[in-house]
């Protein structure tokens, strides 16, 4: 079992190498602001490659704790393949799930870092939930490619080390106007030079904000305040 992972995360390491090598690599960044102006956090971009496949995720894994009744981080981001576990941090029971087409589960009530683990195999936005606590509020990217990033609080991020060629560039953000689909177009990367883009989103108010109540939030600072104390 151990020795074919090694084999297939050098298999997976080969085949990047060998992606990249064939034509230099380039770098991205990207600016997301909302219509009036203020920048955008947890937007995601990916840059799928249009002259060769992608290469595969290998052995690897990512991580979505439960802390403060919240989801923590809102937004993940992985390739196809990647292994996500569910820990929990608070001292509740939650219970995970999703409905969504690329990967519907459930994760039995349960507290502590026993989580399952859970692979998502199919590219596509997965949309988590609790069953105990309707506030909470996530999403799984899971994307066909390596290069991927989101925005931080500045509503910029950037994608190093890209290999030049064709590739589609998607930019998604869980508060895009309804029915809106992904920001799409086709880029052409050099080694030469980086890619620059500045892109502007119709966004929705949050229906759900992942974040509890605040007579509740303000009831568990204080318990845990008390439990630090004790």
């Amino acid at each position: 079992m151990v020795r074919s992972t090694l084999v297939r995360s050098a298999l997976s390491l080969f085949a990047g190498l060998a992606f990249a090598g064939a034509a230099g690599a380039s770098g991205v960044t990207v600016t997301v602001r909302d219509r009036q102006g203020q920048p955008v956090r947890d937007a995601v971009v990916s840059l799928l490659p249009l002259d060769r496949p992608a290469p595969p995720a290998g052995d690897t894994s990512a991580v979505i704790d439960q802390r403060n009744l919240s989801f923590m981080p809102q937004v993940l981001v992985v390739q196809t393949g990647t292994r996500v576990t569910f820990p929990n941090s608070d001292n509740v029971r939650h219970q995970v799930y999703s409905f969504s087409p690329a990967k519907r589960f459930e994760l039995k009530l349960y507290a502590g870092n026993h989580a399952s683990t859970e692979r998502f195999d199919q590219a596509g936005i997965v949309t988590l939930g609790c069953n105990i606590h309707d506030w909470m509020l996530g999403y799984v990217v899971v994307v066909d490619t390596p290069w991927f990033a989101k925005t931080g609080d500045d509503g910029q991020l950037a994608i190093a080390n890209v290999p030049a060629g064709r590739y589609t560039l998607q930019l998604w953000h869980p508060r895009q106007a309804s029915g809106m689909a992904p920001t799409s177009e086709t880029v052409t990367l050099d080694a030469a030079t980086s890619l620059q883009r500045s892109y502007t989103l119709a966004l929705h108010p949050a229906e759900q904000t992942n974040q509890p109540p605040p007579d509740l939030e303000m009831g568990l600072g204080a318990r845990m305040q008390d439990d630090h104390a004790h």
